[in-house]
């Protein structure tokens, strides 16, 4: 008779009602069996110099892939890749928009000239060495919604083929008054998958439109332009004939000042426009004779690169797995910052994240084996739109259907003990029960995200597996500000602040001796006590009826019989 830990929602929920709350919560100081020594030595060398920023395809990725393989190997972890091997080649298009003969909007004899950088930024996925459109309609589409479990449809009857989609940021309830009558229709706060540019692109692409662009808002964006416009013209794919492969010759996002340009031009108010689009009768709408004209010239090439997977074999369920991921790579190496520095050594964004990984790894090794199999991965190309993670779930070496979770680590907050921890996302899967449940026996409580509306739950690599229905559980430090032993929820946002301010993408994501890694160290045990008890389970966690892609996890319950 297969044995069960892991409680049932019932259970956690029962467990939840005497838990302690918030405001009760003290951290308490145990002896952790995540080392934050270890972990500082991991982060330490990752991030060197040596390392060169860990971009895909170049010669830091040779030194991280081995490294990696090395620590996996003293660890006495089974490889876990492609064929008996350590690893899952990802083979990525990378092109870069080096020419721009051409790049404005017309009506009539007027011409607005747009600037790559300053006014847009666009790039295209489609490996080729020009892309020219030629007098393409612009189609208004409002929010880009189209949301049948929410009676909710932005297309209508309007055909895109050939066409600009003009796209709002976000969801159609972002930002409303709470008497607002669609508010609460989407995420309120919280973006759902349909306010991701990812999934904008991905419907154009659907309908057939030529290019998409989504005009740049950085509240309802959930950062400013600056991070929009960081990397203009330049775009990675995986090269494959899976979803990850654009059917646009074009994508970005457009300045909002650009976009008011237009649609005036058009002889519409951007302002008016966003408040139609709020509205259930909204259809998208051409913008009169408003014509988009772009010349570009490519430089494309092919970037090899690797996933690294490890293993610890189930004793009773193989078959069954558990997934804990990470990002292996960075930004590579920058333009020279005042310091000089060009390293991008992404410490916490994700090296920090694989030192939690490779942790639980130490931990479960050192234990009686599980009865389901552990999967330890790292990905590439997390910073080039998941890509690593995308190219294996595409083509997976592990079922998905029997894939019982993915746990994702990916940032994590260096400021010491904290008495919560931060939830990405909600209304996903009966993991988050768990993890409040698994949180409650370090004496800790779970709080929501400080700042839903960023979407945080779709731009880390855990993602690739959730869109295909596969449960799924993010940490990651920047999701809102840690109620931290010393300094209280004040000192968690500072740090998150003080972080995305001064360190998110750039040279001074350093390592550094000064880190406590003491909270982030319980955020990792959180994910090793979960595995445990996922691990000696025969439950599968259930996606509920609030996730996206609940359809997809039913629509594979026969494998899990």
């Amino acid at each position: 008779m297969r044995k069960t830990i892991w409680m049932s929602l019932g259970a956690s929920l029962a467990l939840l009602a005497c838990a302690p709350k918030a405001e009760d919560v003290k951290a308490v100081e145990t002896t952790s069996p995540i080392s934050t020594a270890n972990m500082s030595e991991i982060v330490k060398i990752l991030a060197s110099d040596e390392f060169e920023g860990r971009a895909p395809g170049t010669a830091g990725e040779t030194k991280t892939v081995n490294y990696l393989i090395e620590r996996f190997e003293d660890l006495g972890i089974e490889p876990g890749g492609r064929n008996g091997g350590w690893t899952d080649p990802v083979t990525l298009n990378r092109s870069m928009v080096t020419d721009i003969r051409s790049l404005n909007v017309m009506q009539g004899e007027t011409v607005i000239n747009i600037e790559q950088g300053k006014d847009i930024e666009i790039s295209s996925a489609n490996p080729r060495d020009v892309i020219a459109v030629k007098e393409a309609p612009i189609v208004f589409v409002g929010f880009g919604a189209s949301a049948p479990e929410r009676e909710w449809d932005d297309f209508g009857d309007i055909d895109l083929t050939g066409k600009v989609a003009l796209f709002l940021v976000n969801d159609p309830d972002f930002g409303v008054a709470d008497d607002h009558p669609v508010s609460g229709v989407f995420g309120g706060r919280r973006m759902t998958y349909y306010g991701r540019w990812m999934y904008k692109y991905e419907e154009a692409a659907r309908r057939g439109a030529v290019a998409a662009l989504v005009i740049h808002e950085p509240k309802a964006a959930g950062y400013g332009w600056n991070v929009a416009a960081s990397s203009p013209g330049e775009n990675y794919a995986v090269a494959s004939t899976g979803p990850a492969k654009s059917g646009l010759d074009l994508q970005g996002w457009l300045h909002e000042d650009m976009a008011k340009k237009w649609v005036a031009q058009a002889g519409h108010d951007l302002d008016d426009l966003r408040a139609a689009a709020r509205n259930r009768d909204f259809t998208a709408f051409t913008l009169n004779d408003l014509r988009f004209n772009a010349d570009l010239g490519l430089s494309v090439e092919t970037v090899e690169s690797q996933n690294v997977l490890g293993k610890i074999t189930g004793t009773e369920r193989p078959d069954e797995t558990i997934m804990l991921s990470g990002h292996w790579d960075a930004y590579g190496m920058g333009e020279p910052d005042a310091q000089g520095r060009t390293v991008m050594p992404g410490a916490n964004d994700d090296a920090l994240g694989l030192a939690g990984i490779i942790e639980i790894a130490r931990n479960l090794k050192a234990e009686p084996a599980l009865e389901r199999s552990v999967i330890f991965a790292a990905w590439t190309a997390e910073e080039s739109g998941l890509l690593g993670s995308e190219a294996y779930a595409q083509n997976p070496i592990y079922p998905l259907e029997t894939t019982v979770a993915n746990l994702t680590l990916d940032i994590l907050q260096t400021a010491g003990l904290a008495h919560d921890v931060i939830q990405v996302g909600e209304g996903q899967s009966e993991l988050e029960e768990m993890m409040a449940a698994t949180a409650a026996t370090q004496g800790r409580v779970v709080s929501p995200e400080g700042l839903p509306e960023n979407g945080l739950f779709f731009r880390a690599d855990h993602f690739s597996m959730a869109r295909r229905g596969v449960p799924v559980l993010l940490i990651m430090g920047i999701a809102g500000g840690s109620d931290l032993k010393d300094g209280g929820r004040d000192a968690g946002d500072a740090w998150v602040k003080g972080y995305i301010d001064n360190r998110y993408h750039n040279q001074n994501d350093a390592w550094d001796a000064n880190w406590d890694l003491r909270g982030a160290a319980q955020d990792v045990e959180l994910f090793l006590d979960m595995t445990r008890e996922l691990g000696n389970s025969d439950a599968w966690p259930a996606l509920k009826p609030t996730s996206e892609f609940v359809g997809l996890r039913e629509a594979s319950a026969e494998a899990r019989k």
